[in-house]
């Protein structure tokens, strides 16, 4: 009687062994407390897409897509390294792609949601939108506290069915998803509270979650700064935050952007919410200047900063792996955006990991050429194998790697330097001592409207390169030789005298053609310094960086005019602006040869700045 029962119990711990074991080589039906069933895709080499809807931290609808490699045949069936791929302005969930589905052959799990506020995640046709699941799920414009915290929610319940591992994350996507991307990034381990405190990143059931590496696209890091540019950003300092004054809105993109999200987001109703109140902020920027002094101005500017852009987030310990690519063509989140934090980050931890990327893409007038975005993903797959996987060869920390724009031809490149400093060993000088004085109403409005990045002609776009009325020409002598390659900040260092508080400088950097057209080059919108005393005084500025070629016999030309529109606004209260003793710098490729190319002079260090770390001589 006795070995019977012991026979029996031994039988019955060998089939609960069995099913122990016969559980762990299950293959996973479900994720996501079983919201989003698991689909085998034979079309796909049979990944698996799990998609549907769940809830967020706070009870939000989200809809969501989990892809997961094949079902094993043996062993276990996770965790997995984990990449969280987002999407732009107006888009969806990313769903079953060939890179989503060649990540999850390659081993990964790949995640993506549609944020709160569009799609089905409580977005303008979704039929819950109304519901108590969507009280809270209008769109926050990619706030640290909901929108972010929606990804690492998610991502972190998926650690806990064993599906990710806790550890290895990755972030990814383009434009609204890079700005999502750089704040998991600089996050890193930590999630924003509703009260903007910061706390560890720990799943529902206390796993240690984090973020190993990042490949942020087209992404913003100053979301102030990207929409209203005031040009105080320079591309050689350690800190370059927002400060106290609004610069210039950028017309055509952010009407476009607001009513695309109009249509098609769900917007907060004007008054309930003023950290989300997106009808009422638009409409204060678009009435425009005086934009000093307002009270709503500063509060929106001081939200934005605080819980919607990933240079503000407490930079205490160093961010995630980056490598953040950004397109010299795109004029709504172009390379400064990038530089600022990859100087701040590099001055304040010397061996972080971050690294950049630049070429011809993003938004309006990005070319986006297959080859080149074929290169920039064999990137990011790599960065990613490594960090994510412990495969392949360390990055090189610091790294820059370009590709020029051109037009009609493959980009030229890659060109590859230690860090932005050094990307650009020459530097081509032009000095103007005269006054020329720039006009409340000047400039030939077709240019401005072949040049806007929304209805204008893209990144190829011509005009006539003659001289306009009433706005700053300096022309530079025709490149000779080979000519020369233009990598990186034209700069602008002039005395300039500007009486009117809500003035504004907008410069192109233009190449003048043999017969007599032109193609932009690059662009700024600077809010200039206000000289009560009537007297100038000495101020820099930077166009946004470009990789471009002066061909020989080509002419470099810099307008310096009243206003871009219809790219940005035109200043209410514009006065005569005075411009002498100029001198453009132009960062090339080329090294110093004695003649044209020179070796570049001291930065011009505006006081309260000090020099990035990299360019400390």
């Amino acid at each position: 009687m006795e070995r019977r029962l012991i026979t029996s119990m031994m039988a019955a711990f060998a089939l609960g062994c069995s099913i122990v074991v016969s559980s762990a080589q299950a293959a996973t039906t479900s994720v996501l407390g079983g919201d989003l069933p698991c689909v085998p895709q034979p079309s796909a080499g049979n990944v698996r897409l799990c998609s549907g809807v769940t809830h967020s931290f706070d009870g939000t609808k989200i809809d969501a897509d989990v892809i997961l490699p094949p079902a094993p045949a043996l062993g276990a069936d996770g965790p997995y390294p984990t990449i969280g791929f987002f999407h732009g302005w107006g888009g969806t969930k990313i769903g079953l792609t060939s890179r989503t589905q060649a990540w999850a052959s390659h081993g990964y799990a790949v995640f993506s949601m549609s944020d709160r506020g569009w799609g089905n995640s409580c977005g303008a046709q979704d039929p819950d939108r109304l519901g108590a699941p969507c009280a809270k799920g209008y769109n926050h414009l990619m706030d640290d506290r909901y929108e972010v915290r929606d990804a690492q929610y998610l991502i972190s319940l998926l650690a806990d069915e064993g599906v990710a591992q806790p550890r290895r994350v990755g972030a990814t996507g383009g434009s609204y998803g890079g700005g999502l991307s750089m704040a998991l990034a600089a996050l890193k381990d930590r999630v924003m509270l509703p009260d903007g405190s910061l706390a560890p990143w720990r799943s529902p059931g206390g796993k240690e979650m984090r973020i190993a590496a990042a490949a942020p696209e087209i992404p913003w890091t100053d979301l102030a700064y990207s929409l209203l540019p005031h040009g105080r950003t320079l591309d050689y300092v350690a800190d370059a935050p927002y400060g106290n004054r609004v610069g210039v809105m950028k017309q055509s993109f952010v009407s476009g952007l607001y009513a695309t999200g109009l249509a098609a987001s769900n917007y907060a109703p004007p008054g309930t919410d003023p950290d989300a109140d997106l009808t009422t902020w638009f409409g204060l920027i678009n009435a425009g200047e005086p934009y000093d002094g307002n009270p709503l101005a500063a509060d929106i500017t001081d939200e934005v900063t605080s819980h919607h852009s990933s240079y503000y987030i407490d930079h205490s310990e160093v961010p995630a792996p980056l490598l953040i690519s950004n397109g010299w063509t795109d004029d709504l989140f172009p390379p400064d955006e990038a530089i600022r934090f990859y100087n701040r980050t590099r001055t304040q931890y010397p061996n972080a990991q971050l690294n950049l990327f630049f070429m011809d893409f993003g938004h309006q007038r990005g070319q986006n050429k297959p080859t080149d975005l074929g290169l920039l993903h064999a990137r990011e797959d790599a960065w990613f194998d490594y960090y994510l996987k412990d495969a392949g060869t360390a990055p090189v920390s610091g790294q820059v790697e370009t590709l020029t724009k051109t037009c009609g031809g493959p980009s030229a490149g890659p060109y590859l330097a230690p860090n932005w400093a050094k990307l650009a060993p020459g530097e081509v000088r032009y000095d103007s001592a005269g006054a020329q004085t720039i006009l409340p109403v000047a400039g030939d409005p077709a240019i401005g409207q072949a040049f806007d990045p929304i209805t204008g002609g893209g990144a190829c776009a011509t005009a006539s390169a003659s001289d306009q009325t009433g706005v700053a020409t300096y022309r530079l002598p025709a490149a000779s030789g080979s000519g020369y390659t233009l990598m990186g900040s034209p700069t602008v260092v002039a005395d300039v005298n500007s009486a009117g508080p809500t003035s504004q400088i907008a410069a192109r950097l233009l190449d003048v053609a043999p017969d007599g057209t032109e193609t932009l080059v690059a662009r700024a919108l600077y809010r200039p310094d206000v000289n009560s005393a009537l007297a100038p005084s000495r101020q820099v500025f930077q166009l946004h960086p470009v990789g471009w070629r002066f061909a020989p016999g080509h002419i470099a030309k810099l307008e310096l005019l009243p206003n871009d529109a219809p790219y940005g606004r035109i200043s209410n209260g514009q006065l005569p602006v005075i411009v002498s003793n100029l001198q453009l710098r132009l960062p090339v490729l080329e090294q110093p040869n004695g003649g044209t190319i020179s070796t570049p002079a001291a930065k011009v260090v505006p006081a309260g700045y000090t020099l990035a770390r990299d360019f400390r001589r």
